[in-house]
């Protein structure tokens, strides 16, 4: 049995994507339109316009049974990102891991914390591959 493709989001989908996984429940246009304007200045009819495409795509679903619209995100915050680095992975790096690692680390010079977690990930995936052989 095969996965669904997760379609891969815009920029502005995205933010929107980014609203309804903080809020890890659905929410109405007016809701996810009142947290986008935190950031930018958005219009209200664009918010509504982006998520009926974003559910036309498969990338979020709609409840109409109440009188409010209602959307949620189809696929977690996980499944988005993995799709996109390994777009990412394959378009920019030519499939290099150590690459996208390197400018990663070039360009936002992570913490203390954030190093160790790294070591630590890297651990856990040389492990993994001892296990499968």
């Amino acid at each position: 049995m095969t996965m669904p493709t997760v379609p891969h989001p815009t920029e502005g989908e995205l933010a929107i994507l980014h609203v309804l996984w903080d809020r890890a429940c659905p929410c109405t246009v007016r809701e996810v339109h009142d947290a986008l304007l935190r950031h930018k200045d958005t219009a209200y009819t664009t918010v509504l316009k982006m998520l009926t495409i974003m559910a036309d795509k498969g990338l979020v679903q709609r409840d109409e049974s109440g009188r409010s619209h209602r959307y949620a995100a189809v696929y977690a915050q996980p499944a988005v990102q993995s799709v996109m680095v390994k777009d990412l992975l394959r378009r920019a790096f030519a499939g290099s891991a150590l690459q996208l690692v390197q400018r990663a680390l070039d360009v936002d010079k992570p913490s203390r914390d954030e190093l160790e977690a790294i070591e630590r990930l890297i651990a856990e995936a040389k492990a993994a591959r001892r296990r499968r052989g």
